[in-house]
């Protein structure tokens, strides 16, 4: 007589529940680093708690929010076996859309979507999460590790956050503060930083049959090396400048490239001049542009082209602002200027060659 088949189960559709409550046990510590004094309890409940009495200081406190993921930079992490870095490229997309506004970054939450849990993988993205947030000066209040068995490889992976910041509303940067004669001020990207990923994979691997173990010389490491390299993180240096010079707007330079995030904070009326000779694409970009004869206008929309951040401010403030980002060790220069709109139809434009 045959026995009676099993009943279905959780497990049985693929999901481990306890391989995910190991996981959470071991990034308990990386989460921990990741606070502020206003987060209240610890890691493990429905909600993660901030006290919001710290906003009692402010006269009219906006509450800004941003989402963000890091794209098909994943697929790199993946192959690469190296997870702890995918996390800093999380935090850099949404705490610095944060700045631009002028508001300090809060808290973050994560999420993270896998085909299996593989505990000491999802460990490792949210170390890097949270190594992340420290540098943001944010909070990592909590997060959600999803196991979506049929839908995901086992070994494929996605991340995605949000994250809360606040600012004064008299403090509030952005278009209406710029004026005619303010200077545009460049800060150096770490390389591709999260976006126009599948481009380079698209150019690198498929066209140019690269692979990432493959030394270049012009990197000193391996193209999965540089492709990994993490997102900077400026939320701390663009609010270091806002406490020490006048700043009438930020653009973070994302998906678009700098004209389309720039042409975002310049009013109507007016018009930035981008003088492309102020400074040298890094060697990624020559390599992807070389690679795919990819044509300049097509890398200058999908790429930062060595530009992660703008900060837009009055004349007289540039000598300060240089030396604050110096100081803080952020390469920064002075790549343009703000104009009369005139004759010009865009918003932004882009003049000369880079420098070589």
């Amino acid at each position: 007589m045959s026995a009676e088949p099993s009943g279905a189960s959780y497990a049985s559709a693929g999901v481990d529940i306890e391989a995910g409550d190991r996981a959470v046990d071991l990034m308990k510590e990386w989460v921990k680093k990741a606070t502020r004094p206003e987060v209240v309890g610890g890691l493990g409940g429905f909600a993660g708690l901030f006290d919001a009495s710290v906003l009692k200081r402010y006269e009219r406190p906006l509450l800004a929010s941003a989402t963000d993921g890091v794209g098909t930079k994943v697929d790199i992490a993946r192959k690469m076996g190296v997870y702890d870095t995918i996390g800093h490229d999380l935090v850099g997309m949404v705490v610095d859309d944060l700045v631009v506004c002028g508001a300090e970054p809060l808290f973050m939450t994560d999420y993270i979507c896998v085909g299996k849990v593989y505990p000491e993988r999802v460990a490792a993205i949210v170390k890097g999460i949270a190594e992340g947030c420290v540098l943001a000066g944010c909070a990592l209040v909590g997060g959600e590790t999803a196991e979506h068995p049929g839908l995901l490889g086992a070994d494929e992976f996605d991340v995605a956050g949000a994250g809360t910041g606040v600012v004064e509303a008299d403090r509030l940067l952005g278009a209406d503060r710029i004026r005619t004669g303010d200077a545009v001020i460049a800060m150096a990207s770490s390389g591709l930083h999260s976006n126009g990923y599948s481009l380079v994979r698209h150019v690198l691997f498929e066209r140019a049959g690269m692979a990432l173990d493959q030394e270049v010389a012009e990197f000193g490491r391996t193209l999965g090396e540089e492709l990994l390299e993490p997102t900077k993180i400026y939320s701390l240096d663009c609010l270091a400048l806002t406490r020490t010079t006048e700043v009438h707007a930020f653009s973070h330079i994302t998906g678009g490239g700098l004209a389309n995030n720039l042409a975002r904070v310049v009013p109507d009326g007016l018009h930035a001049t981008v003088d492309r000779a102020t400074w040298t694409p890094g060697p990624v970009f020559d390599l992807v542009g070389t690679a795919g004869s990819v044509e300049r206008l097509e890398l200058e929309k999908t790429l930062n082209m060595g530009v992660g951040m703008i900060a837009v401010v009055p004349q007289e403030s540039v000598d300060v602002a240089l030396t604050t980002l110096a100081d803080r060790g952020v390469d920064a220069w002075v790549s343009g200027e703000i104009v009369e709109r005139g004759d010009h139809a865009d918003a932004v434009t882009l003049t000369g060659d880079y420098a070589a």
